[in-house]
């Protein structure tokens, strides 16, 4: 199968730079947990899911983590070839939640196609646009929106990501998501039990009342 084609502007690109784009991507896998990309200095090559889920991430000096944004079926990461971008870097670590399949496009190819490429240059800077836009909406969550709210905020995605009110997932993981220390996380989590909202156990989180969760992220 011609996974390229989930590139919404391959048809817009000419035979000879398809056949380069066809000869050039390769098929890889990752394993849940492990990394698939580390700083900006590791220039991966362009990143298209096809089935699994990973996550992109910053880390600060003192080693603490924070989600960024996720990768889902058929969503292309470009932070992983952030040298085909002159003058940008991004200093982004991206790991696999699940365990994921994804075509990989090697940046050397794909900044050369681009170049000469109007379709694929406008569809790049769509693409770093909205993530850009990502990362902006993510700051503004962290600047002004109280702790309670982000965590309420999270726990429901995640139910809908995972398709169950019971989430596989530590408090530590959640903070690394968050950017917030396990201490605090745990300290809301407990005020969420508390309330009737979630009930804990380890390694999981069961939600017990979601409109209760959902009313906490509209105050």
């Amino acid at each position: 199968m011609n996974y390229l084609t989930y590139l919404p502007v391959w048809d817009k690109l000419d035979k000879i730079q398809q056949n380069k784009l066809l000869s050039s991507a390769v098929v890889r896998s990752i394993h849940k947990g492990k990394m698939l990309h580390n700083g900006s200095a590791d220039c991966t090559g362009l990143i298209l899911v096809l089935s699994g889920q990973l996550r992109t991430f910053a880390t600060s000096e003192d080693g603490r983590e924070i989600t960024l944004y996720r990768l889902f079926e058929r969503d292309i990461c470009l932070f992983s070839a952030s040298c085909i971008m002159n003058s940008i870097q991004f200093d982004i670590t991206v790991t696999a939640e699940k365990d994921t399949e994804f075509l990989l496009i090697p940046s050397d190819i794909y900044k050369e196609i681009m170049e000469i490429s109007a379709p694929l240059a406008n569809y790049t800077s769509e693409i770093m646009a909205s993530r850009f836009s990502d990362v902006m909406w993510l700051v503004e969550q962290v600047m002004w929106k109280s702790f309670d709210k982000r965590l309420a905020d999270f726990l429901l995605n995640e139910a809908n990501i995972e398709g169950t009110n019971t989430l596989k997932i530590t408090h530590e993981a959640i903070g690394n998501h968050l950017g917030n220390p396990r201490e605090v996380v745990t300290r809301m989590l407990k005020y969420f039990t508390n309330e009737g909202l979630v009930s804990l156990s380890r390694g999981t989180i069961e939600i017990k009342n979601k409109d209760g969760l959902a009313k906490i992220t509209m105050r």
